[in-house]
């Protein structure tokens, strides 16, 4: 059989749970994921949970707080002026506490999220860590192949 290591080409189900036990990603009632470790696909904290996994292997880890995705950083609260938002998305646009909005990377080339978490009359204060920063998580995998 073979055994995941780094730079593995996977197959597998996978199940990603929040503190509260609610699914954040599972893929066992669907399509597999496939996957290659060491390219960003998955947190490196969660791929170094797979390494030694034997193809056919099924394991359930719980990731503590932080390690996951991160400790919560308070700098990446940040206020962003609605006329900016409307200057470069929508002008006509209206948001609410918990809305995703994508931002475009400052080279144009890709996009990163932020959360709306409060609002006042000409601002919107955004958390840009990831929703699960700081938080303890539940991961758990059945592997269907490996290739090396």
């Amino acid at each position: 059989m073979n055994r995941i290591e780094p730079g593995s080409f996977l197959t597998l189900h996978y199940r990603l749970a929040g503190p509260d036990g609610a699914d954040v990603i599972n893929t066992f009632g669907g399509k597999p994921a496939t996957l290659s470790l060491g390219t960003g696909q998955l947190a490196p904290a969660l791929e170094r949970h797979l390494i030694g996994l034997e193809e056919g292997a099924s394991a359930a880890f719980d990731v503590p707080a932080g390690e996951a995705f991160g400790d919560r950083n308070p700098e990446l609260l940040q206020r962003v002026k609605l006329s900016l938002l409307h200057e470069l998305g929508d002008p006509d646009a209206t948001y609410e506490c918990g809305d995703v909005v994508q931002f475009p990377t400052p080279d144009g080339g890709g996009s990163y999220a932020g959360v709306v978490r409060d609002k006042g009359e000409d601002w919107l204060l955004f958390d840009f860590n990831h929703p699960l920063a700081g938080q303890a998580v539940r991961f758990e995998v059945q592997v269907l192949g490996v290739l090396e």
